[in-house]
């Protein structure tokens, strides 16, 4: 694996996680050379090569037949460029490889495609604070998208110095974080950095996602041992922070460690989902309906509205389950047919997915 040398340090593509199935796939494609998403702009893309950072941009071929939003290159992707780095111009991206992981939301507008914030994450830290920003149903939110995503989810509670009551906080999230870890923090005093940091081994992708002014790039900062991305002061008025990040990128952590800062989104809306996860304990209720396809609202035996009744399950959880399955339109869906709808969003049709997984056999068995 070829080394290249930037601010007296050395990287390979192996600092950038390089696992070994990419290296395998990216043999495809003769002539052309591997790269990952650093960070995006407005049509050209920074790529981290064999010999270091260049911008790239997509191939009029890749434009064309990319029918989806979520198929053009996001930051974490390894991409096929026809180029290594250094001097020469921007290089031109010709294939995005196969993701292991997408956090992705419903985009802006009336079309609602996908929009990928990031790929190829082993773990996504979701951001919270202890102070304004404590939210329950927008961390259910959050959930139910990491746990889809393919990445393992991670709540961080930021801003422990400035909560009186962490234990009383911390009870309230536990019933909904479905067995995922919680993190307690202060980028301020240090409290519950190892914890964070010990998701950032070697090769392994870190991503921050959350709120405006939750903390994010305080906390990163601290884990890339200096002031690399900039930071507000909270303000006083309120006890938020301000938001700086403006666009998504990726970062070598010194030791060891890839982390991906992204901007604070004030809207998430669903694209795809897994509600079955994220909502585990309604279902495991539901299941003991008198009805196979009770709605939960007035039939008689419904197990879910007599949960609710004697307070085993709060009545806020229930509604913000609800509104989540309208929003993502899996209301009413058969497992299998739940599966197809996030196939066909993601790839264009189970039938796009079929023929792209055949390719890359067909070019495996070739070899």
């Amino acid at each position: 694996m070829l080394k290249y040398k930037e601010g007296g340090l050395e990287y390979s593509l192996k600092d950038y996680g390089l696992p070994a199935s990419i290296e395998d796939e990216a043999a495809m494609h003769k002539g052309l050379f591997l790269a990952r998403v650093a960070s995006q702009g407005k049509g050209v893309f920074q790529v981290a090569g064999v010999e270091g950072l260049f911008l790239a941009r997509v191939s009029g071929r890749f434009a064309y037949s990319a029918n989806h939003p979520g198929n053009y290159p996001a930051v974490g992707d390894w991409v096929i460029v026809d180029k290594t780095g250094g001097d020469g111009g921007d290089g031109t991206i010709h294939h995005v490889l196969e993701r292991r992981s997408v956090f992705a939301r419903r985009g802006a507008g009336t079309a609602g495609g996908a929009q990928v914030i990031a790929a190829n994450i082993d773990t996504l830290l979701i951001c919270m604070s202890l102070n304004g920003d404590f939210n329950l149903r927008r961390l259910e939110r959050y959930l139910a998208i990491a746990w889809d995503s393919g990445a393992q989810p991670v709540v961080v509670l930021t801003k422990t110095d400035l909560c009186p009551d962490l234990a009383s906080h911390i009870s309230l999230i536990e019933p909904i974080a479905m067995g995922c870890p919680i993190i307690a923090c202060s980028a301020e005093n240090g409290d519950g950095l190892d914890e964070v940091r010990q998701y950032a081994s070697k090769g392994k992708t870190i991503a921050f996602v959350g709120s405006s002014g939750v903390g994010k790039s305080t906390l990163a900062n601290k884990l890339l041992g200096s002031d690399v991305l900039e930071t507000n002061e909270i303000r006083e008025n309120d006890g938020r922070g301000r938001h700086t990040t403006s666009s998504r990128q990726m970062l070598l952590i010194p030791g060891g460690g890839i982390l991906i800062d992204t901007p604070g989104m004030r809207e998430l809306g669903i694209y795809s989902a897994n509600l079955d996860k994220a909502f585990e304990d309604i279902l495991e209720i539901a299941q003991d309906c008198r009805y196979s396809d009770c709605s939960h609202t007035s039939e008689p035996g419904c197990m879910v509205q007599q949960a609710i009744s004697n307070g085993s399950l709060d009545a806020k959880r229930f509604e913000g389950f609800q509104k989540l399955q309208r929003e993502a339109g899996y209301e009413g869906l058969t497992s299998r047919q739940l599966e197809n709808e996030k196939i066909k969003r993601m790839f264009g049709g189970k039938n796009n997915m079929k023929q792209r997984l055949k390719e890359v056999k067909d070019k495996k068995h070739k070899r």
